[in-house]
């Protein structure tokens, strides 16, 4: 009997041990595993790209808008900028037309923007363009060919670019309802025609993101708004006030597929935050706000990179003065905010400090030669 309960014992040890490993197998990857892991387009071997964005205003770096990033800190590997596909659509007084923002200077209540004017300027060389693509309420004509002159004329720009990296955006923050209410089953097939029509105008300086709120999905969700591995080459996520709530970097993970956190800056939840978007009024040129913001939401931003290094290789900081513009005067998340760094000293260096070092990426003469011959 000694011996039978002696064999039971080592059999009942040897499935404890083998659904230890079974377990083992669904946490965080380890960094010999990551490694194994392909790199997508553009994906760093090692470090965080740093962009920075969003409006001319907030990135600076040109003759009439002087007072930006670019005018106070050293250049990041990368910038923001935006466009649509929704002409006729009505943004604060401006009838858009399409395209806005690409080629010509738009301001569609949000600022100033001129992709091409940046590209063309000097102080943008060696730097990456991450470009937030939305077509809301235009889903289907996006999906069934009526639009396909403006996916053509996409093209034709980012052809022009030469070899600058580029981030495409394309229906960013897809479930943000009700601000975006894009319709999923039509989007995927929006997003599919868009990457489809670009690779066989032979567009290859683009990498294809797919971004996610943050705080609105969870795993399920998420798959059923997911256009395939074929067609995403970054998983995307907005990181603001309800920063805990992202599931992103798990899908990602599951994926094999780095993160973009594409959207960034600092909110703090007010009460109602969670049910009505409310955030507390955070302007970096008040030391207390400021400080509270760097306890509440910068060095939450810089935990979660750290602690999600495996899939997290590229961040957007939007260096905004958000209450300044018309689209935010009203918005419960952002109609009290102004992220400059540059008007807080002390935000300012601890800034430096944390963004002038591993792992951050900033621009440099051999950012694309590296981008490139990431495999």
């Amino acid at each position: 009997m000694k011996k039978q309960g002696f064999i039971f014992f080592g059999l009942a040890l040897l499935l404890s041990c083998t659904e230890g490993k079974q377990e083992k197998s669904d946490t965080v990857p380890t960094e010999e595993e990551n490694v194994q892991r392909q790199l997508a387009k553009f994906e760093p071997q090692e470090g965080v790209l740093l962009f920075v964005g969003q409006e001319l205003e907030a990135v600076g770096g040109l003759e009439n808008y002087n007072d930006g990033y670019l005018d106070h800190f050293t250049k990041p590997a990368g910038w923001t900028t935006y466009t649509n596909i929704n002409p006729g659509g009505n943004s604060f007084g401006r009838v858009q037309e399409g395209l806005d923002g690409l080629f010509d200077t738009h301001d569609w209540g949000d600022s100033d923007y001129n992709a091409t004017l940046q590209h063309e300027d000097p102080d943008y060389s060696n730097m990456a363009m991450a470009i937030g693509l939305q077509f809301v309420n235009h889903e289907e004509k996006v999906a069934d060919g009526t639009h396909d002159a403006y996916i053509d004329r996409l093209g034709d720009f980012l052809l022009s670019l030469g070899k600058r990296p580029v981030f495409l955006r394309i229906a960013y923050e897809f479930d943000g309802d009700p601000w975006n209410h894009y319709d999923r089953e039509t989007t995927i097939v929006a997003y599919k025609r868009i990457v489809d029509r670009l690779r066989a105008k032979g567009v290859t300086n683009t990498a294809y993101v797919w971004q996610s709120t943050g705080f609105i999905s969870g795993q399920e969700h998420l798959e059923g708004w997911y256009p395939g591995d074929d067609y995403v080459d970054w998983c995307g996520v907005s990181f603001f006030n309800r920063w805990k709530e992202i599931e992103m970097f798990e899908f990602a993970r599951k994926k094999g597929k780095p993160v973009f956190i594409a959207e960034a800056t600092p909110t703090i939840s007010d009460y109602g935050g969670k049910l009505y978007g409310l955030t507390k009024e955070t302007q970096l040129g008040n030391p207390e706000q400021a400080e509270e913001a760097w306890q509440k939401w910068f060095l939450p931003f810089f935990n979660a990179i750290a602690e999600n290094a495996d899939v997290v290789k590229a961040v957007h900081y939007i260096n905004c003065h958000w209450d300044s513009h018309p689209m935010w005067v009203e918005n419960p998340t952002f109609k009290g905010i102004d992220a400059r760094l540059h008007i807080n000293d002390s935000i300012s260096k601890r800034w430096i400090q944390r963004t002038s070092k591993a792992p951050f990426i900033l621009s440099s003469e051999d950012l694309y030669d590296r981008l490139y011959n990431n495999h």
